[in-house]
Order: C-alpha cells, then structure tokens, then sequence
C-alpha cells in the first residue's frame, strides 16, 4: 500500500499538517501508519475521501463532535445530518439577522420621526389535559403585556412549567413596559425562570419545562423561547412560524434546549413590529404533533374571534387523540379607534409555512 507523508496528504485533502495532527489526538482521521523513532505520520490514498468531508464539514462550521458523528453514519444518514445541522444554522441566523436589522434602524433612525402606531392586543388562551397524559404538565399566562406557554416535563414537571411563568409574571405587571432594552429584559427574565427552576429541582436533570413568550409594548412585540413550545403569526392569510424546536433531530422527544435544574438558559430572541390584523399562537407541541400546520392555519383564519379559535385547535388535537396536554393562546392585534398615521410597514416575516 503507498503511503502519502503528512504533507502530501495535507495538500491533497485541503487540511493542514496542524489539523491533521489534531484530528489524529481527537481520534477523527488517524494516520495511515506512524513511523515508531520519528513519529511521522503517513496517509493511505484512501483517506483522502473522509479527509475532505472533514474539510468541507469544517468550512461549513460544523463543531467536531458533530463532524465526528457525520463520519460514523452511512452517506444517506450523513446527508440527513449534514441538512439538520445547516436547517439550525439558517434558522439561528435568521433570528441574528432579525436582530441586526432592529438595532441598526434604531441606531440610525432620524431624530423626532413619527411615532409608531400604538395598537391593542385581545387575547383568549385554554389549556386541557388531553386524552393520554395522567396530568397537565403544562402552564399558560395571557395578561395586559405578556403572553407565556410553558410545557413542563419530569416529575416535577408541572412545577417546573407554572415556577418558569411565574417568574416572567413582573414584566406583566410592572407600571410601564421596558420601552429600551426590551429584548435585555425578556432574556433576564427568563434567566430567573431558569433559575427559579433550579432551585425548584435541587439541580436534577430530570425534570424541566419549555417556555415560549411575547411580550407586548403596545407597538413592538419581544420573543423569547427555549424547548418545543412554538409562536406563529398568521398575516393575510399566511401562516409564519416564528420559532424552531430545540429538539435533539425533528422527530425526537429529546430537547436540546430546556429549562432544566443542571442547564443556564440561552433563549431565541426576536423582536417583531405587529400590524392591525395580525393574528398571533403560542401553543404547546400537544397542538403541533396533533394537528398539522395545514389545519392551524385554515383555523386560524377561519373568522372565529380568539375564544372560538383557542377552543377550536384545542378541540382539533382532541379529535386527533391528543396524546399530550394542549395548551394554546391566540392574540389578535387590533388598531385603536383613533390612531396615528403608522411609521412603515414591517418587513415580511419571513416565509409561510404552509
């Protein structure tokens, strides 16, 4: 068998010699042969096809252990792999983008511009056991400002879920919402729901909840969210789904994200600017893995007020067995009687999902 030294095979396979010799301490791309006095490494011709998958894996970002184990899978599993890891990163910078172009406009906006159109936000929220499930683990809040659904698991579950949105519950009461900083504020509070968590759970890792959250300024809305709770925003008949799930692959019921008792919680953020009509769902994943998003928008957008619709996707998992606890609130946004002239029209959100 001819063998390839480091450099040549370091030439051929677009890795230099410094990561080549890292990958062989990491057990990833060990050489071919080690000469015993010099401690040189060879390559076999051979290697060079997982050598530039390694490569590529890299300039795509991949961390190592997730490179590690796109190696160890056959091509179709490696594919699947390869396109969840890249679906979290265009969902990831998705919500940075959203970000950047937040602070930019208010970084840059021109002094004494025309106020935004300060509109109103009717909602109507339930929550049911569902068909399976011994108890209901989860917890919903819909209040003057803030919007919370929280989906416990473990347990301590239930406790973790109503601990988590009990925690956010001053943002709802405060004198004034947060008009600066408002997406700082959201993401502190939901440090303390972590926290509160925490300490509910002694730092075990076996229970925790999800926690989904809109909080409302009367022309902004603030997101947060961890787990597999979801946000949707329906707009002229278009459904948009405003988060993605943390979960381990799609179909898992592993999180990546939680609140948990061991774990310091790193939420989505995303601010969005609402238009009158807009209509608004956060929900626990008893609605999602119930009902698909076909049949939530077509109810959504069926004309019923808030309390009708909350009732009709609740009764919608129902009918589908409800295997999980469903939880759902549905906020439409409403212009006052008399408001002022709006400032512009929000950028789309982003595109439909049915």
């Amino acid at each position: 068998m001819e063998l390839l030294t480091i450099g040549a095979f370091a030439r051929l396979s677009r890795l230099s010699p410094k990561a080549l010799r890292l990958y062989d301490e990491l057990e990833l791309l060990r050489p071919a042969r080690v000469d015993p006095d010099t401690g040189y490494r060879y390559y076999a011709a051979g290697q060079l096809g997982r050598a530039r998958l390694v490569a590529w894996l890299r300039r795509l970002g991949m961390p190592l252990a997730g490179i590690r184990a796109v190696c160890a899978l056959p091509p179709a599993g490696a594919a699947r792999e390869i396109g969840a890891y890249w679906a979290r990163v265009e969902a990831e910078t998705a919500v940075r983008r959203d970000l950047a172009a937040f602070l930019v406009a208010e970084l840059t906006g021109e002094p004494g511009r025309e106020p935004m159109t300060m509109l109103e936000l009717r909602h109507s929220a339930h929550t049911d056991r569902g068909l399976v499930r011994p108890a209901n683990q989860d917890t919903v809040y819909a209040g003057r400002r803030l919007l919370a659904v929280a989906d416990g698991f473990g347990p301590a579950g239930r406790s973790a879920s109503g601990a988590a949105v009990a925690a956010l519950r001053f943002l709802d009461e405060a004198a004034k919402p947060p008009a600066d900083g408002l997406l700082g504020a959201l993401e502190d509070a939901v440090r303390r729901a972590g926290e509160a968590v925490r300490d509910l759970t002694g730092g075990a890792n076996d229970a925790g909840t999800t926690l989904t959250a809109l909080l409302w300024t009367g022309s902004r809305l603030a997101l947060a969210h961890i787990g597999d709770s979801r946000a949707y925003l329906l707009r002229g008949g278009e459904l948009y789904r405003f988060t993605r799930d943390h979960r381990v692959e799609p179909r898992s019921l592993l999180l990546l994200k939680a609140l948990t008792g061991d774990a310091d919680p790193v939420p989505d953020l995303r601010l969005h600017e609402p238009l009158p009509g807009d209509r608004y769902l956060l929900c626990s994943d008893g609605l999602t893995e119930a009902v698909p998003d076909a049949r939530i928008a077509e109810l959504l957008g069926g004309g019923a007020g808030a309390e009708g619709t909350v009732r009709a996707l609740v009764d919608a998992a129902l009918a589908a067995g409800a295997p999980d606890n469903v939880t759902c609130v549905v906020a439409d946004v409403t212009a006052p009687v008399r408001a002022p002239a709006a400032a512009g029209r929000p950028a789309t959100p982003g595109e439909p999902v049915v």
